[in-house]
């Protein structure tokens, strides 16, 4: 609870910092505008640690900086929902393994809900705006595809064998072990299937990336500090 009750802090604090910055935008009188901010974007393996060590990023780079960083991971749902004002009832069908198929086919017919694409396209809309803000960690949505063409931001792969990702989600989650077995299976398939699907790429290309990170071999906080450094050597333009 403690790490969510923090986790919203610092979004809260990144929001309330972009507002003020477009309000100084609009009424500056310099004559070149401010310089870009880089981001980031986490993909990863089911059970790698990516929610842990994005929000470590956040906070390390927040440290001694005047810039607010967020990590966008499930709340990342609250905030396409405030982009586009949906009600918060379509929560349900934001998630990386959005139903598929006949059910959804079905749903759509009658109404029930928007069409899939629509919600990809509003989630790939607001994953683009954070991105072009600046100062936000992305988790998962295809991120690294869909800012591939924008040099400001950092992408990264996380993987671990699977037996310590299978702990992992037990430990996390308070799974026990057949039910994380089905569900680092069931994600990894579905995570796939949305960045196949939609993007019509191979989410486990090393090509995407700048880094791929095997939390299996380092540490959380080494990787967590992997990135951090190579987002302070960035170069933007």
């Amino acid at each position: 609870m403690e790490g969510n009750v923090h986790l919203l802090d610092l979004c809260r604090g990144y929001l309330d910092s972009q507002a003020s910055l477009a309000s100084k935008r609009k009424t500056s009188l310099q004559p070149h505008p401010l310089p870009q901010q880089p981001a980031i974007t986490i993909s990863r393996e089911t059970g790698a640690g990516a929610v842990t060590v994005a929000r470590m990023v956040a906070t390390q780079l927040q440290e001694g900086s005047s810039a607010n960083w967020a990590a966008f991971d499930r709340n990342l749902v609250e905030k396409v929902i405030e982009d586009h004002e949906m009600p918060q009832r379509l929560k349900r069908f934001l998630p990386e393994d959005i139903q598929s198929g006949i059910a959804s086919a079905v749903e759509e017919f009658f109404g029930l809900h928007p069409s899939v694409w629509t919600m990809v396209q509003h989630t790939t809309e607001t994953v683009i705006r954070l991105a072009k803000v600046g100062n936000a960690i992305i988790v998962g949505r295809g991120g690294a595809i869909i800012t591939g063409d924008l040099p400001h931001v950092v992408h990264v792969r996380l993987v671990a064998p699977l037996e310590r990702r299978i702990k992992h989600c037990m430990e996390f989650y308070h799974l026990g072990r057949g039910e994380a077995e089905k569900f680092v299976h069931d994600k990894d398939i579905a995570r796939a299937r949305y960045v196949r699907k939609y993007f019509h790429a191979a989410i486990e290309d090393p090509l995407h990336y700048h880094l791929t990170i095997n939390t299996g071999k380092v540490s959380m906080e080494t990787a967590a500090d992997m990135i951090v450094k190579c987002v302070r050597n960035l170069k933007l333009s």
